[in-house]
């Protein structure tokens, strides 16, 4: 054992995110995901979120190949070390980008119909949730975002729409004109962040 004066301890200070253990949160998101995918091979991304405080919510994408497995992953990732305690699952398919929370988000509202996507249970929850009547233990929510077709009894199920390379192109060549700023990175924050939204909408 040494000591010294004045030493720096360093240690994390647990409170409303985003705090001192985000970047120790996505990194240990990053170096799970291939552990993740032995266990569960259909996954091809995840994500949990800074504001969820990582074991609130999982973000999952798979590549879907038969009805019910987004209800199969939920259980299997309740089922996964400490992301057992996570509160929330969202599945979405796999060409959905996880970390993009604005096109997650438009996935739980137009793939969603509640009676039939959303599936509730209950069993462990993190030692600091404070939101569950039992400490430890509580609800659980898992939200299945992903397509459906006709054989779990959906109607025809419509196609993306798609900009075309064509209309994009002018689109991107045009931009100045539009007086949101010619370029993302010429911009302050709040038009950063429209420009982003205008041009996600716009490439859809």
């Amino acid at each position: 054992m040494t000591m010294r004066a004045d030493a720096i301890y360093p240690s994390i200070v647990v409170g409303k995110p985003p705090a001192e253990d985000a970047w120790l949160g996505k990194a240990t998101e990053r170096i799970f995901l291939p552990a993740i995918r032995m266990s569960v091979p259909e996954i091809v991304d995840y994500d949990l979120p800074v504001a969820g405080a990582f074991h609130n919510c999982v973000i999952v994408s798979i590549r879907k190949s038969f009805p019910g497995q987004p209800q199969k992953v939920m259980h299997a990732i309740w089922g996964l070390g400490l992301l057992s305690l996570t509160k929330s699952v969202v599945v979405v398919d796999e060409h959905v980008d996880v970390h993009d929370y604005e096109d997650v988000f438009f996935r739980v509202t137009a793939n969603v119909d509640p009676k039939r996507d959303l599936l509730l249970t209950e069993g462990p929850l993190d030692h600091l949730d404070h939101a569950p009547t039992r400490q430890f233990y509580g609800g659980k929510l898992g939200i299945d975002a992903t397509h459906k077709g006709p054989d779990e009894g959906t109607r025809e199920w419509p196609e993306e729409i798609v900009m075309s390379d064509e209309i994009r192109a002018l689109v991107d060549r045009r931009w100045a004109e539009y007086g949101i700023g010619s370029e993302p990175g010429t911009t302050n924050g709040t038009e950063r962040r429209s420009l982003r939204s205008l041009r996600q909408l716009l490439r859809r």
